[in-house]
């Protein structure tokens, strides 16, 4: 196997701060809610039982990583993932952990 190509830090730590955003259980659990279909605060509030306050904050962290985008819809703001690429880093972690169970 060649050996892999050299990455440059700025890659490097900005990889890792994607990994960062990605790595709290809720962010998990909307990251895969959105790879289903777009949706709302309070839908995600909805599907996950957990307080709009907290969907807020973490869809934030998740916005300024660049893994979701918001549009706004009349008084609602309608989130998606950026790309398929991280709901894919999602499910891969998802689907490896619960192979091992």
């Amino acid at each position: 196997m060649p050996p892999a190509p050299q990455r440059s830090g700025d890659v490097l730590a900005m990889a890792g701060d994607l990994l960062r955003a990605l790595a709290a259980p809720v962010r998990i659990a909307i990251v895969l809610q959105l790879r289903a279909s777009e949706r709302c605060v309070h839908e995600l509030v909805d599907a996950l039982g957990v307080a709009q306050p907290l969907i807020s904050q973490h869809l934030r962290v998740l916005k300024s990583a660049g893994v979701v985008r918001g549009e706004r819809h009349g008084r609602e703001v309608v989130y998606r993932l950026v790309d398929e690429h991280l709901s894919h880093i999602v499910v891969d972690a998802v689907a490896h952990v619960e192979e091992g169970q």
